[in-house]
């Protein structure tokens, strides 16, 4: 029963996570860049604007069903469950957000809809909802996972990189949730004894990888296509948390080979769905370049952030090109126009008799 409501709890989660998320991207492309030079400063924009503190208090929601989902269901099973949430995401961003999606992404979705359903005909989990772990493992699991983390913040800084910065970044923010969700893990077993459990180190894990988080996905929300980022923020923290349940708190697949089988089939097509979401990295750096080309003036308003950011990757592509070639035609008109000054200096330009002699 425990379980079950576990799962439920992990359900509702997704959803208002990937709705949080969504509010949240709204809010970051309408603020000012995300500077970790000034922390305090940054944080202060975001919540200035409407729409990032309206999904914050979502995610709040969203979080106290996430640790509870944590507390009752097995810990593997549960995340893959809030890995399905990218369901949530996709159909959320279309309807009532102003994303396009590709077929690409939508096989994606239809990927990850079927190991959601693997996952659920196969039953609520191998194991229990404990929260006993390895402390050895649990130490080597979080410094790889940091390790990891940091290592993708400098390679986004990189431009070589064959990559999209914002979906680069957006993986360290998810292996931060992860952290934290794994912390989580092992402080609902040290709560037994009372609030004290609370003085836990895994205390200060979970704050610090939550504050890291916090601006790494807000500026990765910031720099990059809005689903992309959001999907493989999600997998990165699901795929962390459920390879932590199997490594560190000796979570089960199954009692039989078949059950194995097909959970593991479920896994992979998560992964796999996931990874088909993001754009190809030639149409991100297209978006990425649009979003930081400065505003030239035309004879058509410029598309504001928002609006660009929500764009897909072809599409911001095309509106980049269309508006260098109307630059470039005004700079032309201009340059004739000055031309013929200089043909006639003896006449008034714009007069009738231009040109005349006296």
């Amino acid at each position: 029963m425990a379980v079950g409501v576990g799962l439920f709890c992990a359900l509702l989660s997704a959803l208002g996570t990937n709705l949080a998320f969504l509010f949240k991207h709204r809010g970051a492309v309408a603020a000012p860049a995300v500077e970790m030079r000034h922390p305090l400063r940054s944080a202060i924009d975001l919540f200035r604007s409407k729409w990032w503190s309206i999904g914050w208090a979502v995610a709040a929601a969203a979080f106290a069903l996430h640790v509870a989902a944590l507390t009752l269901a097995p810990i593997s099973i549960g995340q893959a469950v809030l890995a399905g949430g990218l369901v949530f995401l996709a159909v959320l961003a279309e309807r009532f957000f102003g994303f396009e999606l590709g077929r690409r992404q939508w096989t994606g979705i239809g990927l990850v809809a079927v190991s959601l359903s693997l996952l659920t005909l196969t039953g609520g989990g191998g194991g229990g909802a404990h929260s006993g772990y390895s402390l050895a493992g649990m130490i080597i699991f979080e410094s790889i996972a940091v390790c990891v983390g940091l290592l993708l913040v400098l390679s986004h800084l990189i431009e070589r990189i064959p990559a999209q910065r914002g979906v680069l970044l957006g993986i360290a923010a998810g292996l931060g949730f992860g952290i934290s969700d794994v912390a989580i893990k092992a402080l609902s077993g040290d709560l037994d004894s009372g609030p004290v459990g609370l003085l836990s180190p895994w205390s200060v894990v979970i704050v610090t990888a939550a504050v890291f988080s916090f601006f790494a996905s807000a500026r990765s929300l910031q720099i990059g296509d809005g689903v992309a980022v959001i999907a493989v923020t999600s997998v990165a923290a699901n795929l962390s948390t459920i390879l932590a349940g199997l490594a560190v708190f000796g979570d089960r697949l199954g009692n039989d080979p078949l059950v194995i089988g097909v959970r593991i089939a479920a896994f992979v097509l998560i992964l796999a769905g996931a990874a088909l979401i993001p754009a190809p990295v030639r149409a991100g750096e297209a978006l990425e370049d649009s979003a930081a080309e400065p505003e030239t003036p035309t004879a058509s308003p410029a598309p504001s952030r928002t609006s660009e950011a929500q764009q897909s990757p072809q599409t911001a592509s095309a509106t980049y090109v269309e508006q260098e070639r109307e630059s470039r035609l005004l700079l032309l008109d201009e340059s004739d126009s000055l031309r013929g000054d200089r043909q006639t200096p003896g006449s008034l330009p714009g007069s009738r008799d231009s040109g005349r002699r006296t």
